[in-house]
């Protein structure tokens, strides 16, 4: 097991920029269909730019791109990471005030967690080497 750790290992700082890119992107696209609709999805249809979800869609198209090219990812990451939580909190789990719905697979929410979470860990690892952070240090 140690040999395939060290096998892996020389490849752990590319896959966290892959994975800081791949978050991005995935939140990216989220922002596209929330604020220019598309692709046109029902529950994004009547997304208004001053709403709650059009908010949302702001950060996630412009914090999504900065998290893609890796510009300021720890503190992008930590705000979309908060974002994302309180996107499950009050757009899945009190979507219905009077019945809050707590487990992700009946609320829809299991996206929100995952990019919580994901966002998080960015946060506190950074952006790997390649990213905007990494060139702008040498």
């Amino acid at each position: 097991m140690n040999q395939f750790d060290n096998m892996l290992a020389k490849w752990q700082p590319t896959a966290l920029s892959l994975f800081r890119f791949i978050t991005g992107l995935l939140l990216f696209q989220y922002g596209i269909a929330k604020l220019f609709k598309f692709p046109a999805l029902p529950y994004f249809a009547k997304v208004e730019l001053m709403s709650l979800i059009g908010a949302a869609g702001t950060l996630e198209l412009v914090l999504g791109g900065l998290l893609m090219i890796g510009v300021c990812t720890r503190i992008v990451a930590f705000v979309l990471s908060g974002e994302m939580a309180f996107a499950y909190f009050l757009g899945h789990m009190f979507k219905d005030p009077a019945n809050p719905v707590f487990l992700p697979l009946l609320n829809g929410g299991t996206a929100a967690i995952l990019f919580c979470f994901a966002c998080l860990y960015l946060a506190t690892a950074g952006g790997g080497p390649y990213s905007v952070d990494e060139m702008r240090k040498k």
